[in-house]
């Protein structure tokens, strides 16, 4: 392949690439600003209101974090710094928290639009991501509610010994 060709691919993938780019750099730019305004630990003050509950519902802030953007890394950006405030306020150890949100991201990927979207294309199937998310969407939403009771009972004296610092 000549350099002329590899550079025309490159410019092909670029072109092709940005408003992916584009939409990533607008989700980490709102998690700055969020994190450095203190939206988040403002946000984290009022879901401490729940309390001791609030450990069963931290993995779905994880989850919906990238349901939404299709990242857990944009998910993980806007959410993990609200979690470990909101720990911290309700008196849970924080990195419990923020590993919540890490694993709800993970399972909420798997539901993701854009995750769909190249499950089906990856597979030739054209418009099949209806037919996937079906599928999916059980196991996503089952493991997450394993996920959420599973953190609860490591917030609590149950499984706390499995939380490191806790």
């Amino acid at each position: 392949m000549t350099m002329g060709k590899a550079f025309k691919i490159l410019a092909e993938g670029v072109v092709k690439l940005r408003w992916a780019a584009l939409t990533i750099a607008a989700v980490m730019g709102l998690a700055y600003v969020m994190n450095m305004s203190g939206q988040t630990a403002a946000i984290g003050a009022f879901l401490a209101a729940t309390g001791a509950v609030f450990p069963l519902l931290s993995p779905i802030l994880g989850w919906l974090g990238t349901w939404v953007t299709g990242s857990a890394t944009s998910g993980n950006a806007l959410f993990s710094q609200m979690q470990s405030a909101t720990a911290s306020q309700v008196g849970v150890e924080p990195t419990l928290l923020v590993a919540a949100n890490t694993s709800g991201a993970a399972l909420g990927k798997m539901v993701s639009p854009q995750t769909l979207t190249i499950a089906a294309n990856a597979v030739s199937m054209e418009n099949g991501e209806s037919k996937i998310m079906a599928q999916a969407w059980k196991y996503s939403i089952g493991l997450l509610a394993v996920l959420c009771i599973l953190v609860y009972l490591q917030s609590t004296p149950v499984l706390g010994w499995m939380v490191v610092g806790g």
